[in-house]
């Protein structure tokens, strides 16, 4: 038994190992980061909406994306064959606005519900030279988005990734998701500063209009109904290509799922979609979910049978020194510093949703856009 417990012991520190790589060296290309200078540019940009059955919702967004403080752009409004009000609402919206184009969608048998479809033919009827998405539900943080996200383009940067956060609400599903919203955005902006960009959001993501037609647009991954933002981006992000923003003037906002079964089939839909991302990316992401898993579990075993107990200790403080300072630099820039009070406990709770979803989704199938 004592052979055995060494054993783990050795496991338990190569894991250990493992995530203060991580956290500290990995996610601290972000976390360490300087507060981000930008200068802003003249550039003529194509906001893309794409919108089904969100009527409430572009009621509310769509003027504070008409009311943003630069000059040369349009709005691009597709209404994705809703059922609600949704297109009438957009209606309004073209008569009113002189730079709101309307791009009208019906079902397409070969591509019904298939959200990748619409956002090809709002991208083509687009004018502009860049192209900055923001979904339905969702508004920009200050009239000074569209000058911010922008202001990263470069004339060989032609990929921005931006960060979209979601409003802090009572409750602690919210700060779970919150947390969660968190960590993924250190992890893909990170990744991107190490050369590496494997994903980005559809909630606050550009990028120039020419990178979608060098890549045929969605057509390597169109029968895949999710991923028109992760995807895209893990097929052609590069080192050369790709910048980030995260001053709070670039974020956008929506409101998080309220329920823990929204919010599962959601995180159900992210998981389906990652699955088809290059090989390095899914080992690394991978690698980090596991090694989460094995440092919880690990020393579980080794302090019930009272192994190496200081050692043990030593370890879990150690690692937990090095993510929570990592995280809590990353919070501080991203605006999400209370949900850090929880972090212990929230990490737990997403390792076992993890998991949990990593194996409903062998077994079904999630459902993806509406």
């Amino acid at each position: 038994m004592e052979q055995f417990l060494l054993v783990l012991l050795y496991i338990f520190s190569a894991i250990t190992l493992i995530q203060v790589v991580y956290y500290g060296l990995i996610f601290g290309k972000f976390s360490f980061l300087k507060p981000q200078a930008s200068t802003p540019k003249h550039l003529s940009v194509s906001v893309i909406v794409c919108a089904k059955n969100e009527e409430e919702n572009v009621k509310k967004f769509i003027p504070l994306l008409a009311d943003q403080n630069y000059s040369n752009f349009e709005i691009i409004l597709i209404d994705d064959a809703s059922r609600d009000e949704t297109l009438e609402v957009f209606e309004e919206f073209e008569k009113k606005y002189a730079n709101v184009k309307l791009v009208k969608v019906e079902n397409n048998e070969a591509f019904w519900g298939n959200k990748k479809f619409a956002l090809t033919l709002g991208i083509k009827a687009a004018t502009k030279e860049y192209l900055l998405f923001i979904d339905a539900d969702c508004y920009p943080n200050s009239r000074e988005w569209i000058s911010e996200m922008t202001s990263h383009f470069t004339l060989h940067k032609t990929i921005v990734l931006g960060y979209g956060a979601y409003e802090k609400e009572p409750g602690f599903l919210n700060k779970i998701i919150r947390f969660e919203t968190l960590l993924t955005a250190t992890q893909y902006f990170s990744w991107a500063r190490l050369g590496k960009p494997y994903m980005g959001v559809g909630r606050n993501l550009a990028y120039k209009k020419e990178e979608f037609f060098n890549a045929n647009g969605f057509v390597h991954h169109m029968k895949i109904r999710s991923g028109d933002d992760d995807l895209f981006i893990n097929e052609t992000a590069t080192k050369e290509k790709t910048a980030i923003a995260y001053n709070e003037e670039s974020f956008t906002y929506s409101k998080a799922k309220t329920t823990f079964g929204s919010w599962f089939m959601q995180k159900r839909r992210h998981a389906s979609t990652a699955k088809h991302y290059k090989s390095f990316d899914k080992t690394q992401l991978g690698l980090f979910y596991v090694s989460q898993f094995l440092f919880l579990v690990l020393p579980i075993i080794l302090l019930l049978f009272q192994f190496e107990w200081i050692i043990v200790l030593a370890l879990i403080f150690f690692r937990y020194l090095i993510s929570w300072m990592s995280l809590g630099f990353s919070a501080g820039k991203l605006k999400e510093k209370d949900v850090m009070y929880w972090y212990p406990i929230i990490e737990i709770i997403l390792i076992f949703t993890q998991l949990n979803v990593f194996f409903r989704n062998i077994f079904s199938k999630p459902v993806t856009w509406k």
